[in-house]
């Protein structure tokens, strides 16, 4: 996925230096990163979603939070490096819920 700025508002990328072609690239590598970031939050929150049966065991529902967690901290992540610090919006255009959120950079031990 490639971003082109309009020109307007990025006049750096008017010259084609070997440094501004190389911030266009990153630019871009990181758009197409937090799109896919994107992606796997909204897997890991209607895969949560779709579990609402009380059947449903405690510990599968103790895994799809945790993964659910660790995919919407990596976004958080993302979106930081792409510059965009307010986390207010992506909680509520992808419906995180609060137990979520509540688990946000938890590091769970194994075994």
């Amino acid at each position: 996925m490639t971003v082109r700025p309009p020109q307007a508002l990025a006049p750096s990328f008017a010259k084609n230096t070997g440094l501004n072609l190389l911030e266009y690239e990153l630019m871009s590598e990181r758009a197409d990163s937090l799109g896919r970031h994107g992606l796997k939050v909204e897997k890991a929150i209607a895969a949560l979603c779709a579990l609402q049966d009380p059947a449903t065991s405690p510990d599968r529902r103790e895994q799809l939070l945790d993964d659910a967690a660790d995919a919407v901290w990596a976004f958080f992540i993302q979106r930081e490096i792409c510059g965009l610090r307010s986390t207010r919006d992506a909680v509520q255009r992808y419906g995180i819920p609060k137990e979520v959120m509540a688990r946000l950079g938890i590091v769970r031990r194994k075994g």
